[in-house]
């Protein structure tokens, strides 16, 4: 299936004239429901696969971004976010706040933490822990929980029930570094009080959407497991994510 590119003149006004300085695409190219993987090239596996009469919107910075309708005629785009937190706000933010994104789905990749949970299992991000000091500077030194949009969070379960989806449901880690070789076994502390996987965005994606009052959620497919030091090939982390998918669309 070809998409068909309707590139707007760099950086255009958008929504109250505005200009989006990282998302050139013109006011209504993006649906008001956007599904946000990190890897730009999974979005476009995303809209080549599962949607239809597609259109990209951007390719600024090569953070690729499309609209387009799912089998039940549902308009909605999927817009790269990058990896990491600081990356994830710029697009999170200008999808909110400049072309009016209502709702925002995360379907990305994390590594569990607990020994039972198995490669290619899907996570469901009730809540987010970070140690990251982003919202420490927000919230003046003070802990904030950043939580997922709790209808999206029932809808995604009961949905995933419907379609015999295993999942799993609780509280993960958005971690600054992915590379933690001054204390490799810190995630054992995460691990100990329940936690069930670490990634890198979601603290940031519900924050945003609680400072906006937008609804999101983070579902994620199991890339790695750290207790047993195994993990999916990265063709798998772009392309063999189906099922994550399938339950993020069906919302």
């Amino acid at each position: 299936m070809g998409i068909s590119a309707t590139l707007a003149e760099e950086h255009p006004p958008t929504k109250g004239g505005r200009v989006s300085i990282h998302i050139a695409a013109k006011s209504g190219d993006i649906a008001e429901r956007v599904l946000f993987p990190g890897d730009p090239l999974r979005a476009e596996y995303i809209a080549q696969t599962f949607l239809t009469d597609v259109r990209r919107y951007n390719d600024s910075r090569n953070m690729l971004g499309f609209t387009g309708l799912t089998s039940g005629g549902q308009r909605v785009s999927v817009q790269g976010s990058g990896m990491g937190m600081p990356s994830l706000a710029i697009y999170a933010t200008e999808l909110i706040r400049d072309f009016g994104v209502k709702e925002i789905v995360r379907v990305g990749t994390c590594g569990a933490l607990q020994p039972d949970i198995k490669l290619r299992e899907v996570i469901l991000a009730q809540g987010s822990c970070s140690e990251s000091n982003l919202n420490r500077r927000r919230f003046k030194g003070m802990d904030f929980a950043p939580l997922a949009s709790w209808d999206l969070l029932y809808k995604a379960f009961e949905m995933a029930l419907e379609l015999d989806l295993p999942v799993r449901v609780g509280n993960i880690l958005a971690a600054d570094k992915f590379y933690n070789e001054e204390d490799p076994d810190e995630w054992k502390v995460w691990a100990k009080y329940g936690v069930l996987a670490v990634e890198m965005e979601s603290a940031e994606l519900y924050t945003i959407a609680a400072q906006y009052g937008v609804k999101a959620l983070s579902i994620l497919t199991v890339s790695d497991c750290l207790p047993h030091k195994t993990q999916i090939s990265p063709k798998d982390r772009q392309s063999s994510l189906a099922d994550m998918v399938r339950l993020a669309l069906a919302l």
